[in-house]
Parts: C-alpha cells; structure tokens; sequence
C-alpha cells in the first residue's frame, strides 16, 4: 500500500535506491513508530464519535463498537482502513512485550513483529475490518498479545 508520509521516512532512511528495507527501521525505531502512529483519519472519526484513543486495548475495544458508518463511502474505506491497521500496531507494540514495527523488504509493508519473529500483517486486519467489521480489533490485539 502506499502510505505517503512513511515514503518520506523512507527516503531520509534508505539508500538512494528507494527500495524498502528494514534498516531504516532498526536505526530509528522510535521515529517509524510515531510516524506510523499518527492515524489522522481514525483519530478524528472516533473523536468525533466520543471515543478517545489512547493506544490502549480497550480502546480497540470502543473502536470496535463505532457504527460503521464510513463504509457508505467507498473512497474512505480503505484510508480509514490503513489507519485502523496502524492504529492496532501501535497498541500491539506499545503494550506488547518484545513487539516492534518492521518494514517488509520484498513490499515496503509496515507490520508488527512479535518477539517470537511471527509477523502481523496489521494493515491488511485493519482494511478487513473497516470494509466488514471482522475480525475486530480487539479480538485480533488478544490473539496476539496471548503469543
């Protein structure tokens, strides 16, 4: 998926190539998780609908129960999507043990990888999610956090 603001990380990151590699990743950590932290849309949506996101669990939880009225506009479905999914990697690499934000190599893919090395593809549940509601968020944040 191309997600413009992590393009710009991106190229203050990698090699003058532009291919996506996870050593921009592993020399700021920090930086691809508050970047990829953001979720601007999801943010305004769910303050608008009274819920505030704090990384937490049961947030996902409240996000969750949102009536999914985005999905009359086809054209936001996917943004809100990608945002959900960024949303969840926050949660699950703030409050996970040994997770950490990884950029895949072969598709420039942000996902979460576990201290196990199993790796979740976050931006693709949360694109499910928005576009059928399932699997939800705070079911998905327990399948992992109990690896």
């Amino acid at each position: 998926m191309n997600i413009p603001f992590l393009d710009s990380w991106r190229k203050r990151h990698e090699p003058a190539r532009g291919l996506a590699s996870p050593r921009g990743a592993e020399r700021d950590p920090e930086g691809l998780a508050e970047l990829l932290s953001e979720c601007e849309l999801l943010r305004a949506h769910a303050q608008s609908a009274g819920v505030a996101l704090d990384d937490s669990p049961s947030s996902l939880e409240a996000l969750d129960q949102l009536q999914p009225r985005w999905r009359e506009d086809p054209e936001l479905v996917p943004w809100l999507g990608n945002d959900a999914g960024l949303y969840l990697g926050t949660a699950v690499v703030r409050t996970v043990p040994g997770a950490g934000w990884w950029v895949r190599a072969a598709d420039g893919q942000p996902v979460v990888r576990l201290a196990s090395g199993r790796e979740i593809d976050v931006v693709e549940a949360g694109q499910a999610w928005a576009a059928d509601g399932a699997p939800q968020l705070s079911q998905l944040y327990a399948e992992v956090a109990e690896n």
